[in-house]
């Protein structure tokens, strides 16, 4: 989703500049390798339960669809999977990528996006740029309410966060503050909510389980 106060056309033309420079790679999604990459994934994808059920799956922010890819290397296949992404170049990169797979979409057209089982994000918030934190987190709180509204038993994001080492942390980046989103989403979302803050990366993973079963 967009908010005026933020410049969406600079955070586009990032990603485009980061695929047109590296490629379908992880870097060409501004993730450093794939095995940082592939850690995220396996946080996220534990929203999804039990993985023997069909689940349609919606992967916002979704670049050129590395995360389905993991996945199905993990035997986690989505019956309907749907890439959206702001940036056309992705979108198209990802249905080139699986054109041959049967229920996998690409779109760059949010105001169509169906209501999914599953919603997942990943470092969909990294990039501030030069946007104030204090509107860069009003962003944050519309898109996952965003999310929620999209998603029918639950969704997962990650985010860089603050305890990371201050001399490694850099002014365009948003580095978000894991106890104030995990009582947002409690408030608004879920009483079932995990934050994951334990696989050794400066980052965290929100999971919110709107059905058990």
């Amino acid at each position: 989703m967009t908010d005026q106060s933020i410049n969406m056309d600079d955070i586009r033309n990032y990603f485009a500049g980061k695929l047109e420079q590296h490629g379908a790679t992880p870097r060409g999604v501004d993730w450093n390798s794939t095995s940082a990459q592939d850690t995220r994934f396996s946080q996220l994808a534990r929203v999804i339960q039990p993985i023997d059920r069909s689940f349609s799956l919606l992967d916002y922010g979704s670049g050129f669809g590395s995360f389905y890819d993991y996945i199905v290397t993990q035997g986690i296949k989505p019956e309907r999977y749907i890439g959206f992404d702001i940036v056309e170049g992705m979108v198209n990169k990802g249905r080139e990528l699986h054109a041959s797979m049967d229920g996998v979409e690409f779109t760059s057209s949010e105001t169509n996006l169906p209501v999914c089982d599953y919603v997942v994000a990943s470092g969909i918030f990294n990039i501030k740029l030069d946007t104030a934190y204090e509107t860069w987190t009003e962003y944050v709180v519309k898109t996952l309410t965003r999310m929620n509204e999209l998603s029918d038993r639950g969704f997962s994001c990650n985010f860089l966060t603050k305890y990371s080492d201050a001399d490694h942390m850099r002014p365009d980046l948003y580095y978000a503050d894991p106890g104030y989103l995990f009582d947002m989403a409690k408030r608004n979302f879920s009483r079932n909510v995990a934050i994951l803050h334990d696989y050794d990366l400066y980052d965290f993973t929100i999971i919110v389980r709107k059905k058990l079963d």
